[in-house]
């Protein structure tokens, strides 16, 4: 995950657009339903996925923020981690999943969230419960055993908002199978549905898009009031108590950096690339110019996805190169904003 997304625990909300078109897609019950968000962040992806409706919500959230502005909007919301939650199993009429897009590192082997999201939730799901996956399409390929062998009726259409497209987002539909359904199910099955959703994540953007009116209608059956318990560490208190601790005093000399001013002028003049370098590492950041000139000005790196396709044996190969630009902000006395990329 790149860093800005780290900064925010890897929350990647949902746009409101798509949340209104998901929503038609889904059907309740005239009786209560529960629904499930363990990636709630502030709650208004969930809200809106279940609005109008007579609907107990419940969400995880990491982010103490986030999680504050999700129990405003009449959430129930436990705020810590989403793996130290138990939960009776198949007790959620619906689960809104949208995880973090990261990998988690393991001793053996690394996986994607993605996938380890799906395996911890889906059995909290009822059977015939509805499931609503929001993933970057490529990673379709690692759910793809749990979606095959769990769902039926699975549905996957690509997101066009300019933040969905920004990160590839499709969204997954699904019903999960009962007992019944599964202990039929066949070999050659469960085989051709993940074969179809490995083809789907080699070339996502041939997804047809998510339409405005839907062409199927998913029935979310009712639910109880669901109890719900966190038995991992009680976050809140150890951030208020991490600034007392002797221990933390003495690391964070070296752990948090303070900061430098740096004054003076140079030694000799400097040509265009000491400029460059000391615009692009921010230290030329900061206020200039007098009168109706005067600005502010900010450098920062932005990481660049160029795409290329070639044919090699008859199939279209997509390559994607990775590189770094500099972009300056320039915000003047005037109310004036410019960007130079």
């Amino acid at each position: 995950m790149r860093l800005a997304g780290r900064t925010r625990l890897g929350f990647y909300p949902l746009p409101l657009p798509e949340a209104e078109r998901i929503r038609r897609f889904l059907a309740f019950a005239d009786k209560q339903c529960c629904a499930l968000d363990p990636c709630i962040g502030d709650g208004v992806a969930l809200g809106e996925i279940t609005s109008a409706v007579s609907v107990l919500r419940y969400g995880i959230e990491l982010e103490a923020g986030r999680a504050e502005q999700a129990r405003a909007k009449g959430s129930e919301v436990i705020h810590g981690n989403c793996f130290d939650v138990q939960c009776p199993v198949e007790s959620f009429s619906l689960v809104y999943l949208n995880p973090p897009y990261d990998f988690e590192i393991g001793e053996e082997r690394s996986q994607r969230m993605e996938r380890l999201f799906l395996e911890h939730v889906y059995r909290w799901l009822k059977r015939g419960g509805v499931l609503v996956m929001v993933i970057p399409g490529r990673y379709i390929h690692d759910c793809s055993q749990t979606l095959a062998h769990q769902f039926r009726e699975v549905r996957v259409h690509r997101l066009t908002e300019p933040e969905s497209v920004k990160y590839k987002q499709v969204v997954v539909m699904g019903v999960r199978r009962t007992r019944a359904e599964r202990d039929r199910l066949q070999d050659s099955e469960i085989t051709r549905a993940r074969m179809r959703f490995e083809s789907l994540a080699t070339d996502p953007e041939r997804l047809s898009p998510l339409p405005a009116e839907p062409d199927h209608l998913y029935a979310v059956p009712p639910g109880e009031a669901v109890r719900m318990v966190y038995r991992g560490l009680p976050l809140d208190q150890i951030e208020d108590l991490l600034p007392r601790s002797s221990a933390y005093r003495q690391a964070s000399a070296v752990l948090i950096a303070q900061q430098s001013d740096v004054s003076g002028r140079p030694l000799t003049p400097l040509h265009g690339g000491h400029v460059g370098l000391l615009c692009t590492a921010g230290m030329l950041n900061g206020i200039f110019g007098d009168g109706e000139t005067r600005h502010i000005a900010h450098w920062q790196s932005v990481k660049l996805v160029d795409k290329s396709e070639e044919e090699e044996d008859g199939k279209t190969v997509i390559r994607e190169k990775e590189r770094f630009s500099n972009e300056l902000t320039l915000v003047f006395c005037t109310g004036e904003i410019a960007s130079l990329k």
